[in-house]
């Protein structure tokens, strides 16, 4: 593990899922991999790691688990928010790489999962109905 990590959040899921430092790497992996100006679901990247739920996938990068050097603003809940204390850091970098934002009321910035919505190497993830 690298220096200033934090132990890997260990679960018991029993579905044959990753768990622990694995579970970590994965979620790290996928994060790196979403381009500028595209954004994931915590669900998203919970499918594409390969975890049970993302309550997992949120909790690693809650954590700071997936390590101080990964892009955090482009992992969001799946109506396009992050928790408000995010949300002024977020929005300067969705403006620096021109991601695709929602004009709202009630948050300081919410991304606009449609256009936003990284679909996985590949095109791996399935479409959703997203808000």
């Amino acid at each position: 593990m690298a220096p200033g990590r934090a132990d890997p959040v260990l679960v018991s899921e029993g579905r044959g899922t990753r768990t622990g430092a694995d579970a970590v790497e994965a979620v790290r992996g996928v994060v790196l991999a979403v381009p500028p100006a595209a954004v994931l679901s915590y669900g998203d990247v919970a499918e594409l790691a390969g975890l049970g739920t993302p309550r997992l996938a949120a909790r690693i990068m809650a954590l700071g688990q997936a390590g101080e050097d990964i892009p955090w603003w482009r992992v969001v809940r799946a109506d396009g928010t992050l928790p408000d204390r995010l949300q002024i850091g977020a929005r300067e970098h969705y403006e620096r790489e021109g991601t695709p934002l929602l004009e709202t009321a009630a948050h300081w910035v919410r991304v606009d999962m449609a256009r936003a919505r990284w679909a996985g190497p590949g095109g791996a993830l399935s479409p959703r109905g997203i808000p």
